[in-house]
């Protein structure tokens, strides 16, 4: 029989007969890893496992412990899910159904409003059908006969689905599972009894392909995993997050708030919210100043030639605000802060020996989005990049990246963020530039990873059509992963705005630029940092840093000295002038998760000290003024993030 060759992740090479498939290469290499199997990467494209193999290729095998494994995981649990449905509602229609971060969702069509009593008759269901094993089996049809598959089955939103599709001869594939049928590209685990366990999370309202004008569905979520453990830890995980909502604590701590009748998606920062944020911007700008760059500060408006120019209005329009008109010409709030920053270099020619200019601002940006993808903090209309650009000479290029790579890890890091994920984003197939430079670009990203022995995955065809990029993702205390920073090319904007600079030999050059986020969005961050530390934030940036706790009304005067010199040692305080108990003081201070409490009464009065309580800590004893303040400040200069 005739032999290939298959390449695996670790470079070693196995000669296989041609036509074996993914399953069977898991089996030569173990029982274990062949039960543990669910889909695999031939030539970077995920297969099934049954999937023949007819040629030399490269090889990955995915199991639950790989991100690719647990997405082919839940979105066919999500197929489980339909099938269980169909068999409960016969009428149902079904919309979409895909993996999403922690789980999966599938958007129903129902005569009936579901409750949670539904959803566990729902999962009960699934289980049976699961204990069948069913495979999950592929076929591909032409667009007509997927057409007429679905118009049998009386389903217009998978009819919608296939007729949008623009090359009608590419082969549509569907899967089969029992007697449920499913539009689909797959891949898909082996069979149902892989999934062992599950539970469906709540219901929500969507609008057919996220459209306000469409029909509103039912939108089920739910997670499953092959362990008992892995369900109950992510169920642990859930209801922590539920207590770290940003949307709750930002209201039980009156940080902000969204005034829905004043706006949707703006965020009204409250004065203990802003304090918080006047503390992130103050750090970031002093880091900047530091670090070599300059600060800007650009209009919020600009004329429609400005976002002609920078391509915003023919690729980003849906974006944007309408126009307004003044001085009779079109005039737009701004999605982005780059064209302003470009508007500023060309106020002036610079030589080579200017480079590189490194400009940031906490620029006011506005973005339409729609309601239903509004959310808090972390989705929002108006919101203020944490923003920079950089212009150099392609000689400074490889040294710029690596400073700014060294740059955002440590901004990350001071913010508690140690657990750093990177990726780089090379071209996509629809790319402008010369190959020459972007294969120079992605160079210099993985080298300025490489430098600092950064773990790196390459995101192939992950960049955008101007330029390749790095991201850097956090995971935050809930093992949840954040996108932050993004360290990106752009070989578009320098050209569509005839940028300039003359170098060494007389001539003029085109400067390269790298747009550069280091925190993403002030508003965004604020949401991450309150549900990463659940409202219970490092001393350095806590709204309020110290409460002044009197006993009763006679220990108002040395209470307010004391409050008096913190202030002095520009530390946050407030007074409790409350006249109720002091237990029910502290309690009502802990709640609001300030770091200290300072307790007064007779005994502190005459001795001079202040009674010491931290927050989750308890009572750390008495001390004077002076020694506590010491404590405190040293703990706010050295940035210390452990709360």
């Amino acid at each position: 029989m005739e032999k290939i060759n298959l390449t695996f992740p670790d470079g070693s090479v196995k000669e296989f007969n041609k036509g074996v498939t993914p399953f069977q290469v898991a089996e030569s290499i173990s029982s274990r890893l062949a039960g543990d199997a669910l889909i695999s990467s031939v030539n970077g494209v995920q297969r099934d496992l049954y999937y023949a193999i007819n040629e030399d290729s490269k090889i990955a095998i995915y199991t639950f412990n790989n991100k690719e494994g647990q997405e082919a995981y839940w979105h066919s649990t999500s197929h489980l899910m339909a099938h269980a449905i169909q068999v409960l509602y016969p009428e149902a229609k079904f919309g979409v159904g895909p993996a999403v971060e922690g789980g999966f969702y599938y958007d129903i069509d129902i005569n009936e409003t579901l409750t949670e009593t539904d959803l566990e008759k729902i999962e009960k269901k699934m289980m049976e059908l699961a204990e069948a094993n069913s495979g999950y089996e592929r076929q591909e049809l032409t667009q007509k006969e997927a057409l007429e598959l679905f118009e049998k089955k009386g389903d217009q939103y998978k009819i919608e689905l296939i007729s949008d599709l623009d090359d009608k001869e590419v082969a549509i594939s569907l899967y089969h599972e029992g007697d449920f049928t499913d539009l689909c590209r797959g891949p898909h685990i082996p069979g149902t009894g892989r999934i062992k366990y599950v539970k469906l999370l709540s219901i929500s309202g969507s609008y057919w392909r996220g459209d306000e004008k469409n029909k509103s569905l039912q939108r089920i979520y739910g997670v499953s995993f092959p362990k008992k453990k892995m369900l109950e830890e992510h169920l642990e995980l859930l209801e922590e997050a539920k207590k770290r909502d940003h949307r709750k604590l930002g209201k039980e701590l009156d940080l902000f708030t969204v005034q829905e009748e004043a706006g949707a998606g703006l965020i009204y920062w409250h004065p203990k919210g802003a304090r918080v944020r006047h503390e992130i911007e103050d750090f970031w700008r002093k880091e900047h100043l530091r670090s070599g760059y300059e600060l800007l500060y650009t209009p919020h408006i600009g004329k429609s030639w400005l976002w002609e120019t920078s391509g915003h209005l023919v690729n980003f329009a849906e974006n944007m605000y309408a126009p307004m008109q003044i001085d009779d010409q079109n005039y737009y709030l701004k999605p982005m802060n780059c064209p302003f920053h470009i508007m500023i270099y060309k106020a002036n020619l610079y030589s080579y020996r200017d480079l590189p200019k490194r400009w940031a601002e906490l620029g006011t940006v506005y973005r339409y989005e729609k309601s239903g993808a509004l959310h808090g903090m972390l989705r929002v209309r108006g919101f203020t990049q944490d923003d920079a650009h950089i212009f150099c000479t392609a000689e400074q290029m490889d040294a710029e990246i690596k400073r700014t790579v060294h740059f955002s890890i440590h901004m990350l890091k001071s913010f508690g963020f140690d657990d750093l994920k990177f990726y780089v984003a090379t071209r996509p197939d629809k790319a402008i530039g010369d190959d020459v430079v972007w294969e120079q670009a992605v160079t210099s990203l993985k080298s300025a990873l490489e430098s600092e022995k950064l773990d790196y995955e390459v995101d192939e065809g992950g960049g955008a059509f101007y330029g390749p990029k790095i991201d850097i993702k956090i995971k935050d205390a809930l093992k949840r992963e954040w996108q932050l920073s993004t360290i990106q090319f752009d070989f578009n904007l320098p050209e569509r705005f005839d940028m300039k600079y003359i170098g060494e030999d007389g001539k003029e050059h085109r400067p390269y630029m790298v747009h550069r986020a280091l925190l993403g969005s002030i508003e965004r961050f604020m949401g991450i940092l309150v549900e990463h530390y659940g409202g219970s934030f490092p001393t350095w940036i806590a709204p309020v840093q110290v409460a002044v706790v009197p006993v009763s009304e006679k220990y108002f005067e040395y209470a307010e000295k004391i409050k008096d010199e913190l202030l002095a040692d520009d530390i946050r305080v407030e007074l409790d002038y409350r006249n109720e108990k002091v237990g029910y003081k502290i309690r009502a201070w802990e709640t609001q998760k300030v770091p200290y409490m300072l307790i007064v009464g007779e005994k502190e009065v005459e001795a001079g000290t202040v009674s010491v309580r931290e927050h989750k800590v308890g009572d750390k004893g008495s001390m004077k003024l002076e020694e506590f303040v010491k404590i405190v400040s040293e703990e706010i200069k050295s940035r210390v993030n452990n709360k």
